[in-house]
């Protein structure tokens, strides 16, 4: 678990890497088109030969310097445009995780991983 450091006027805060997690990931969750994330843990989709997983990591956060650089891998809903939901995702996440924490966030990358039907 790392700690991450934003200036206050009165000081330092320090914010553990896991809680930037759990607020981008509040923020997939309250995305529009995401069918299912990474959200808590390592995600299974079946697909590929019969019977085959594929097992997707986790929402991670990366620090550069002094911003953070989040990645996730979603699921979209079938008929979504997936590039509509990756900008969309980048730009709640992003919000989010500033607003809450001051910590800036120089990058979200979302891999779509796959589509699910309704």
């Amino acid at each position: 678990m790392e700690n991450n450091t934003a200036s206050t006027l009165s000081g330092s805060l320090k914010v553990s890497s896991d809680v930037i997690v759990k607020i981008a990931e509040a923020a997939i969750a309250e995305t529009e088109g995401v069918a299912v994330s990474s959200a808590g843990g390592k995600l299974s989709v079946l697909g590929g030969a019969p019977l085959s997983q594929k097992v997707i990591a986790p929402t991670k956060v990366r620090m550069n310097g002094d911003s953070a650089v989040i990645e996730v891998s979603v699921i979209t809903d079938i008929g979504c445009r997936a590039f509509e939901v990756a900008r969309s995702l980048q730009e709640h996440i992003k919000s989010a995780v500033q607003s809450m924490t001051g910590i800036t966030v120089s990058k979200v990358n979302v891999k779509v991983v796959g589509v699910k039907g309704k």
